[in-house]
């Protein structure tokens, strides 16, 4: 039996428990989960692809169950490529939903075998952002109970918060 596959894209710049939430949450839907990291050619990341996925694999305790890749271009394209059919999108706010409504509505068009499924981020974690919590490092702000430690502890050598 083929084992059921989605496809967790997003830039993950830094991951954070929003993220994890639902990972954690799509796992219980499907076999296994692949996060895609995204190259977006508009967005300067703070983190390099390879430190994006060394503190996902350090935030995801060695989970076999989850594959950590990248893409670039078309999601459709990585899709197919990885032979998945759905996508799992995280939404904390209507706006959220708007774009990414609009963003499935476009896949869905393009291919009309991919199903994009929308997970309500957990009342935790629905005000976190990556932008924000690099905001909030870089101001020497706590970022602990946004995101795993590896991950707390790189932002304040980035930011050399003390």
């Amino acid at each position: 039996m083929k084992q059921k596959l989605a496809v967790y894209p997003g830039s993950f710049d830094p991951v954070t428990f929003g993220h994890l939430d639902i990972l954690t949450r799509g796992l219980e839907l499907f076999d296994k989960v692949i996060i895609a990291i995204a190259y977006n050619i508009e967005k300067k990341g703070l983190f390099t692809f390879e430190e994006r996925k060394e503190l996902i694999q350090q935030s995801i305790n060695g989970n076999s169950n989850i594959i950590i890749d990248s893409f670039d271009g078309l999601l459709i394209d990585y899709v197919k490529k990885v032979d998945a059919r759905f996508v799992i999108r995280g939404l904390r706010a209507m706006s959220d939903f708007e774009y990414e409504f609009q963003m499935a509505s476009i896949n869905r068009t393009l291919n009309p075998d991919m199903d994009t499924l929308f997970m309500m981020t957990s009342k935790d974690y629905f005000f976190i952002s990556s932008r924000t919590i690099k905001e909030v490092a870089e101001f020497h702000g706590s970022v602990s109970g946004f995101v795993p430690a590896p991950v707390e502890k790189r932002l304040k050598e980035i930011f050399d918060v003390r």
